[in-house]
């Protein structure tokens, strides 16, 4: 398996753990009769339940990014070592990202995130190159 394929699998994983983390905090915040009811009137969350469903969300945004240039760069047979190496960058952004943004660490959330940004956008014009 390539580098950038075992990231995007890893990167998968993580976004199972954001799932847990969104599911524990969201459901001790509304309660179990809540989580298991229909939902029909919404409910905001807080603090660090809101803050993990958040994370959750924008991990699923950039998942989606992440996705196709890893499987473009190894479908395309671009793999190089650079690529790896930034892919590699790309889930260690992500899984930083996840406690930053539980912790309400600010800037570096937001500067973790434009790691992970870019490193997805070099690997999409390295797909292109």
């Amino acid at each position: 398996m390539t580098p950038e394929l075992t990231a995007l699998t890893l990167a998968a994983l993580l976004q199972v753990l954001h799932f847990c983390i969104y599911s524990v905090t969201a459901q001790m915040q509304v309660g179990t009769g809540y989580a298991l009811s229909p939902r029909d009137s919404k409910r905001d969350l807080t603090g660090t339940a809101g803050r993990a469903q958040r994370a959750m969300n924008n991990h699923f945004e950039s998942l989606i990014l992440f996705a196709i240039a890893a499987l473009t760069i190894t479908f395309a047979d671009k793999a190089t070592h650079s690529t790896g190496a930034v892919a590699i960058l790309y889930l260690i952004a992500r899984a930083l990202y996840l406690p930053a943004y539980l912790l309400g660490l600010s800037p570096w959330r937001s500067l973790i995130w434009v790691v992970g940004f870019l490193a997805t956008v070099y690997l999409l014009i390295r797909a292109l190159l």
